[in-house]
């Protein structure tokens, strides 16, 4: 005799998640714009040290701000 119990379902398993994931690219005030902003205003100041660097002037004289 064979036994022919009914196997009991797996339970679903879900994939895992990372930290980004729950992000969704929204207007306004939300996580994923500040973080967005946050890398933009790093770049922004690299690229102003940058500049610094190889002019040898400060970013204000060299953008012609102040003589």
């Amino acid at each position: 005799m064979t036994d022919s119990a009914p196997a009991t379902p797996a339970a679903p398993t879900t994939p895992a998640t990372s930290a980004t994931t729950q992000d969704v690219p929204a207007f306004g005030w939300s996580a994923y714009a500040e973080r967005v902003n946050g890398r933009f205003a790093m770049v922004g100041f690299a690229a102003i040290l940058l500049v610094e660097a190889l002019s040898g002037q400060t970013f204000l004289k060299w953008a012609g701000f102040v003589s």
